[in-house]
């Protein structure tokens, strides 16, 4: 086996980092222009708002041997990896009603929710359908792009089932993330691994490091909530606990300050009340200090592996981005 592989590989052509992050690009943009007529409007809609893609860049980073190349099946799974990303996006808006991603009027504002709920359902087919299309996928059986959808969905769900639970838990809500948001990256992480023939005894390690970049990314995205203005997030702000999403910054208020969590219970509270709670309790810098101990556990994660210094870079360059959000 270990020799059809080598013969396997001998015959490929393989790709540069910078190359393989510009093809994810291009076949993304392929993918949702090239939608079947029905749907096409809606998914050229999306590329309007290209997202920074830091998913499929993480598991370029991860399937970057020690000459700094990568197998062309990183870029299928890449692509696949951010269409399956867009999807739940979409269906976010959905949920929390959202006008505005990244800049531009959402797909549910602009053409309603039950078309963006089928266009969304569509993104998770094609995300599958793309990452089935790998010519020798029989060589990637492990990596269950299902699983991962269904940990995210359960995640998403989990949610829902506590809008405005008001005695929502920190265990409780890590729980929650750790489904929504650090399984796509975990997934991420994974699929990297498993490309690089280097890393194979190590796929273990980067997926507990993509689930601690994904904790991270959601956390500081909690603080963004509170402190990015509109117009810099590029989406709405200050909004979550509007649509029954609490958060880590104001489950810490809540714990903190029992009598404003029965004012909660007993009353609406105002946008003012709640930014009022969150900064006088220290809401912000208690997540910020859950954050930072994810990532003292990844920097320190990174250093461990066997992988190039390049490589390393490229790994803590994702990890820093995760960390200090916008």
């Amino acid at each position: 086996m270990i020799n059809e592989r080598t013969a396997e590989n001998a015959a490929v052509e393989f790709l540069t980092f910078d190359d393989a992050a510009e093809q994810v690009k291009q076949e993304v943009d392929r993918l949702l222009s090239a939608s079947p007529k029905p749907i096409r409007n809606y998914t050229q809609h999306l590329t309007l708002s290209w997202g920074k893609f830091l998913r499929s860049r993480a598991l370029l980073a991860c399937a970057e041997n020690r000459e700094g190349l990568l197998h062309p099946n990183a870029v299928k799974l890449a692509s696949a990896i951010e269409v399956l990303h867009l999807a739940t996006l979409v269906h976010d808006d959905v949920i929390d009603n959202a006008d505005l991603r990244r800049g531009f009027v959402t797909l549910q504002k602009k053409y309603g929710k039950r078309t963006a709920v089928i266009c969304g359902d569509y993104l998770f087919c094609l995300a599958l359908e793309q990452a089935a299309s790998i010519p020798n996928k029989r060589d990637y059986l492990d990596f269950n792009i299902p699983d991962y959808m269904t940990r995210i969905c359960l995640g998403e769900l989990r949610q829902n089932q506590n809008n405005y639970n008001l005695d929502l838990s920190v265990a409780g809500y890590l729980r929650i993330i750790s489904g929504k948001t650090a399984a796509l990256f975990e997934a991420s992480f994974y699929a990297g691994a498993i490309l690089c023939e280097e890393e194979k005894d190590a796929v273990e390690k980067y997926m507990r490091l993509g689930h601690l970049i994904g904790m991270i990314f959601q956390l500081t995205d909690d603080c963004i909530d509170f402190e990015a203005p509109r117009q810099l997030a590029k989406k709405p702000v200050q909004s979550d606990y509007e649509q029954g999403v609490i958060t880590l910054p104001l489950i810490y208020a809540f714990h903190t300050r029992a009598a404003f969590k029965e004012k909660a219970r007993a009353e609406k509270i105002s946008r003012e009340e709640i930014n009022a709670a969150v900064e006088e309790t220290g809401g912000l810098s208690y997540t910020r200090t859950v954050s930072k101990k994810y990532y003292d556990k990844a920097f320190k994660m990174i250093r461990e592996l066997g992988a190039s210094e390049t490589k390393k870079e490229r790994l803590q360059s994702i990890l820093d981005k995760a960390y200090r959000g916008l």
